[in-house]
């Protein structure tokens, strides 16, 4: 756990797996679209702490972000695609092709144009870990929801892909499926909602630590609901 690339390390749970791996001893990588909301969810950089700003949809802005984490660092042992994004309200007919668009960008290829920067030095090096945040709306589609649904089941299938594609050379992909997650965006925008049901950031970002551990080696395509 030498190195780790975490996108969307400015959101709520971008920044708790950022200080579990930072408790951890762990160099990270923390990818956010400025340096100014990096430094407020994370604190200032430092020795064993780098901000790379990026823009996710972009393959090359993800390329050159990894390739500064890779020269500061030496290599990327682990790749944590926390970023994301989510929508509902409309029924599939009704959804705009720009919604349908941003949840895939958000949530997909944001995804492809990391594991594409980041696996090919884990293949060159000793293997690697990497966990994707998928949801436990990805089991079923939900009505109003079927763009975010259906962008997050791809998240589960490509993990369960690129497992099949990777365990062989020392790569282990997994992914996470979080319920509602208890954030202060969340708390806003369902004020009357239980929320002891929801997952703390924290204790996902524990489930996340866990998995790019040595001691989760043995799991490979996993999608872990988190609740």
């Amino acid at each position: 756990m030498n190195t780790i690339f975490i996108t969307g390390a400015a959101g709520a749970l971008g920044s708790a797996v950022a200080r579990a791996f930072d408790a951890a001893g762990a160099n990270t990588v923390l990818v956010g679209r400025d340096t100014a909301r990096l430094e407020a969810a994370c604190g200032p950089a430092g020795e064993r702490r780098m901000f790379a700003v990026a823009d996710l949809r972009d393959a090359a802005s993800v390329a050159a972000a990894v390739g500064a984490g890779a020269e500061r660092f030496g290599r990327i042992d682990g790749l944590c695609n926390i970023a994301g994004g989510f929508a509902m309200g409309t029924p599939v007919h009704a959804t705009a092709d720009a919604q349908w668009d941003e949840l895939f960008d958000l949530n997909v290829r944001s995804l492809r144009n990391a594991v594409a920067a980041v696996v090919p030095g884990m293949l060159d090096g000793q293997g690697g870990k990497i966990v994707n945040i998928a949801s436990g709306s990805a089991r079923q589609g939900l009505a109003n929801m079927g763009a975010y649904c259906a962008s997050k089941d791809v998240v589960i299938r490509l993990t369960e892909s690129m497992s099949a594609e990777l365990r062989g050379q020392g790569i282990n992909v997994n992914c996470v499926l979080p319920g509602t997650i208890d954030t202060p965006d969340n708390r806003a925008a369902m004020p009357n909602a239980d929320r002891g049901k929801w997952v703390m950031p924290e204790a996902l970002a524990d489930v996340i630590l866990y998995l790019c551990s040595p001691a989760a080696r043995a799991i490979h395509g996993a999608a872990i609901p988190c609740t």
